[in-house]
């Protein structure tokens, strides 16, 4: 494993410090073809990647209930548990949403399947137009307050709605949320021009989710031919709408050839390039990393050792230039 320490910072104007990596767990911790859950997690911790991010939906509550038998004998205080809460996890109308009552059931929920009494921070999963922002935010503060969750944050929500939420945090005497979680990759770059701006304003911090495209930045698809067996893309339940569009789009298999000569060129794998671009070009944020193989997290640590120079920074660029794509 490399010994290149995992630089720490403040998340957003908080107090909180979180690794420049943090795990993820969307289908990785859950997937049967991956390491067991105990193995990726103790060797992410030995890592110093101590960020552990998760959410209820994720394996409708399967990856929190790993994750959190993966942490039994680890001191709580050594690790900040991240989880999410929105989506529907039953078909009832009321187990969903940003409501109080579906808050507060859903954090109950996740501290049981973390076996942990609080979290450090609980994210809205997306941005709710049907429940009142007041009632979201009151709720949150409430549960605060309770010690339940320590921050609170947000993910995919647009520069609007974190005005709103900060103004009306303020409003209420309400901590405001410390983080924003979206996607961003060199192939998904919109959040660059109103949200990381508004963020910075509002002093929230940034967590990438699919800094590699789920896995279309390693190299690993083709163009025209089919994904390898084992991989994302191959998988029925695991493919989704954006790996589906991204490789029957010609510019963006393009994009990634050239981005691998760059890549070779400058002798770092595509994926530790990758990362560690979104780590550049937003400094003190973190990545999430998802693994499936434990080779996986060596190469991610090897973002760390990325050196960027002005010539790098243009290659890349270069790279990726074009209109932009809708993924």
């Amino acid at each position: 494993m490399p010994t290149t320490p995992v630089q720490h910072h403040a998340l957003g104007r908080s107090g909180l410090q979180v690794p420049a990596l943090g795990l993820g767990s969307w289908i990785s911790l859950a997937d049967p073809t991956s390491p067991p859950a105990a193995t990726v997690v103790r060797a992410a911790l030995d890592a110093g990647i101590w960020l552990l991010d998760t959410a209820d939906v994720y394996d409708h509550g399967l990856a929190e209930e790993m994750l959190g038998a993966a942490l039994v004998g680890v001191p709580r205080r050594e690790v900040v548990l991240a989880s999410k809460a929105f989506w529907p996890m039953s078909d009832h109308p009321n187990d969903r949403s940003l409501s109080r009552k579906h808050l507060v059931e859903s954090l109950h929920d996740t501290l049981r399947r973390l076996r942990t009494d609080y979290l450090d921070l609980f994210q809205c999963h997306r941005f709710d137009p049907t429940v009142p922002l007041d009632e979201t935010v009151r709720a949150l503060g409430d549960l605060i307050r309770q010690g339940k969750l320590l921050y609170w944050g947000t993910s995919e929500w647009t520069a609007e709605n974190l005005r709103d939420a900060c103004n009306l945090c303020d409003q209420l005497g309400v901590p405001r949320p410390i983080s924003e979680q979206a996607r961003f990759n060199l192939l998904c770059r919109d959040v660059e021009r109103k949200v990381v701006p508004m963020g910075r304003r509002l002093g929230v911090g940034f967590l990438w989710w699919s800094p590699l495209a789920q896995g279309v930045l390693t190299g690993k698809y083709a163009a025209g031919k089919a994904p390898p067996a084992g991989t994302r893309a191959a998988s029925e339940r695991q493919v989704g709408t954006f790996l589906q569009q991204a490789l029957q789009e010609p510019e963006v298999h393009a994009r990634v050839a050239r981005f691998l000569a760059v890549a070779q060129k400058s002798g770092h794998s595509p994926a530790a390039l990758a990362l560690s671009w979104c780590l550049d070009r937003v400094p003190g944020s973190t990545v999430l990393i998802g693994v499936t193989r434990m080779e996986q997290l060596q190469d991610n640590l090897a973002a760390l050792q990325v050196q960027w120079t002005p010539e790098l920074r243009a290659e890349v660029e270069e790279a990726f230039a074009g209109p932009r794509l809708a993924l």
